[in-house]
């Protein structure tokens, strides 16, 4: 099985590419699942139903949330309903979503989950590293490719939580900070991991913002709204290989699709990319 994992979608950029470059490329790759983590795709900051439903279009076939994911409070009932998606299983046990979902894709199934770290991250949460093994306890016994979102600021706090999972999970990706890292590796002869696929989204741009408010806040103090940049559209990732008779990851690498540049107006036709 090859597993694509992209990181955070950011506004309508991060959609264009994803719905210009997102089937072709899985086509000449061969990919067979294709996880986002999508917690930045509407405006850059949080998740609609519709822009759920656009992304499954797309060829996205799950989608993992981090901090912002309760910042578009209609996404609540995606959460509830649909096993595409799957919340920050350390967040508590009320909090509405799955901590874990396994679904089918073409005959084979994938179970996936999401982690917060603590580390520098204002939302309060469990420990991820009980929360892993609570979640790990109840993967069916059936499924044994198993891919987990790290979304977290640190990365010595990535790289604690990938030891802990090496050997019990097929493919940890990490996400959040919007700038890829170069150390893909296999833990543990079993593991696929990088501490950051970076952003799918506008690479001229600070974190995806525009530049010039972003500095304009950064030295006067003053608030801007930081609206998404435009330039530079890229989709980066990680492809996978792995067994699926064992869940074990032989290979690994970072992909990176940038947007044509005659692609035309930035936009998929879906509204709402102000600031956050």
């Amino acid at each position: 099985m090859r597993i694509l994992c992209i990181g955070d979608i950011v506004g309508k950029p991060g959609r264009r590419v994803l719905a210009d470059c997102l089937k072709g490329f899985t086509r000449e790759q061969s990919i067979d699942v294709v996880i986002a983590n999508a917690e930045n795709a509407a405006g850059g900051s949080g998740l609609t139903p519709q822009m759920f439903d656009k992304l499954r279009r797309y060829g996205v076939h799950g989608v993992t949330m981090g901090d912002h994911v309760y910042r578009r409070a209609e996404i609540c009932q995606t959460l509830a309903t649909s096993d595409r998606i799957v919340r920050p299983a350390n967040l508590p046990a009320e909090a509405a979503g799955r901590a874990l979902t396994a679904f089918e894709q073409d005959g084979r199934r994938v179970a996936m989950f999401s982690l917060l770290g603590r580390m520098f991250m204002k939302m309060p949460v469990d420990c991820p590293f009980h929360a892993a093994d609570a979640v790990l306890a109840q993967v069916p016994e059936d499924v044994k490719v198993v891919v987990c979102d790290l979304h977290a600021e640190a990365t010595g706090e990535k790289l604690a939580l990938a030891r802990h999972l090496a050997g019990r999970v097929s493919v940890v990706f990490g996400t959040h900070t919007h700038v890829p890292t170069a150390d893909e590796q296999i833990l543990a002869g079993h593991t696929a991991y990088i501490t950051d696929v970076g952003m799918t989204g506008p690479y001229d741009s600070i974190l995806g913002r525009q530049v010039k408010p972003v500095l304009a806040a950064s030295i006067t103090g003053m608030p801007h709204p930081f609206d998404v940049a435009d330039g530079d559209v890229r989709m980066c990732g990680i492809v996978a290989d792995v067994d699926d008779s064992t869940g074990a990851a032989t290979a690994v690498q970072r992909v990176r699709v940038d947007l044509p540049p005659d692609s035309g107006e930035i936009g998929d036709g879906e509204g709402d990319d102000g600031g956050a």
